[in-house]
């Protein structure tokens, strides 16, 4: 199956303090070993733009895109205790923004049903008016707000494995009847969100499912949790479109994670959300890139995601 991947060089230029974790060569060896493995020549290349101020709003209020504008012009500086602008951020931002939301489209109207965005800043913490660890716009929320937008989509499923909770993620949907929000993460640990009741509120009470697991839990008992919960939330919810926060930071070596997992899980984890797809979505999923920062492991990590999504690399390559 095709999958087309969306990325821009331009969001490298985002550029970070130095030894922060969130570090431009992450996306540059994800892009290189996808060269190496021969995934960009067989996976079609979608274009990338930014996203508009009108797309952003359906997420972040006017006065919060003010702010960033200002910490723009006067060249980038510290937004949060964790999360850094420099003179090409806001730029990556809107591109990383942006990506989602076409991958949505071509996903939902085009023939092609599985596309993966490889951006940066990332986008899973990020609050509707406050940048959050690492990340600035809402990446997967803009995502999701296109599709019911745009795209007369009624139910949808966001899929956060990334080693930390999605609490942006998740405060935006908090109370929506048509989002369901999946998250399996470290607890205790940053941001200290994703308690096992926290369910939604409101009409969307019963729509969000957290797994939070300690540090040392076997990687069979991750990965059957993981399991029972996604196929019981999209029964429940019978999404029309899945997306995933893809972070590989639970991989065992990642310096800022680590729950224990090998690079095979996240292909097993991705064909469990391929399934469910298949069962509600007619095999429609966008996947939007979150952490993983020890940076070899990463790109491995992400070509498994990408090859469990339904790629297969160029027959020439070595």
């Amino acid at each position: 199956m095709a999958v087309t991947i969306y990325t821009d060089r331009r969001m490298i230029e985002h550029r970070v303090p130095p030894r922060h974790p969130e570090r431009p060569e992450r996306l540059e060896a994800i892009l290189r070993h996808l060269e190496r493995t021969g995934y960009m020549v067989s996976c079609p290349m979608g274009k990338v733009r930014e996203a508009t101020a009108d797309e952003l709003r359906r997420v972040h209020p006017a006065a919060y895109l003010e702010e960033l504008e200002v910490v723009d012009r006067r060249g980038g500086g510290s937004i949060e205790a964790d999360t850094w602008m420099s003179e090409q951020s806001l730029l990556a931002a809107r591109l990383a923004a942006g990506a989602g939301v076409e991958a949505v489209a071509e996903v939902l109207g085009g023939p092609n049903r599985r596309a993966l965005c490889l951006v940066r800043p990332p986008g899973h913490h990020a609050l509707p008016a406050h940048a959050m660890g690492f990340c600035i716009f809402s990446n997967v929320a803009l995502a999701a707000k296109e599709a019911i937008a745009k795209h007369d989509v009624n139910r949808l499923l966001i899929v956060d494995f990334d080693v930390h909770h999605g609490n942006g993620t998740q405060e935006i949907f908090y109370e929506s009847p048509q989002v369901g929000f999946l998250s399996i993460h470290r607890h205790p640990f940053y941001p200290g969100t994703g308690l096992k009741s926290e369910t939604g509120s409101g009409e969307g009470l019963g729509h969000v499912k957290n797994i939070p697991l300690p540090h040392g839990t076997p990687r069979a008992e991750y990965l059957a949790a993981f399991r029972a919960g996604l196929h019981a939330l999209a029964d429940k919810m019978k999404p029309e479109l899945v997306l995933i926060s893809a972070g590989f930071d639970a991989h065992a070596e990642d310096p800022v994670g680590d729950l224990g997992l090998e690079v095979e899980d996240f292909d097993l984890l991705t064909r469990e959300v391929v399934a469910v797809a298949e069962t509600h979505a007619q095999g429609r999923i966008v996947s939007l890139l979150e952490g993983g920062y020890n940076v070899p492991i990463l790109a491995g990590c992400t070509v498994a995601h990408l090859h469990a999504l339904g790629a297969e690399p160029a027959k020439t390559s070595r």
